[in-house]
């Protein structure tokens, strides 16, 4: 009897430390899945601002005139672009789809500056 006592108390414990694993496993998931949600929502309402930050860095880069032509389209491409990603994620938010719920734009919100953005053009 001691045994069978000893044996439930073993299985108790394994019970316990496995289901505590996959809780944490799932807890993280979600979290990703939900940064991913919370991310596809962000860019589907700020993907407009493109425009305004895309006008405003030509026009730094190359002058006024090429900021209001060429600024222009690029905000408006780079505003779709942003836009478009936020709808996808925002509809596949339960999968890991790209891996590990990683973001299908970079920078990842439109406030955010990556290196390619910082770095001066090429000549």
């Amino acid at each position: 009897m001691a045994k069978r006592a000893v044996l439930r108390g073993v299985l108790a414990a394994l019970l316990l430390v496995t289901s505590g694993a996959q809780a944490s496993a799932e807890s993280t998931e979600a979290a990703k899945a939900f940064k991913k949600l919370t991310r596809g929502f962000v860019n589907i309402v700020t993907g407009w601002v493109e425009l305004p930050k895309r006008i405003q860095q030509t026009s730094e880069e190359s002058g006024a005139l090429s900021g209001f032509t060429w600024g222009l389209l690029r905000g408006l491409g780079y505003g779709f672009a942003r836009t478009a990603a936020g709808l996808y994620e925002l509809v596949t938010f339960p999968f890991p789809a790209p891996p590990d719920y990683e973001p299908v734009i970079q920078p990842e919100y439109v406030f955010t500056t990556s290196d390619r953005e910082t770095s001066p053009p090429h000549p």
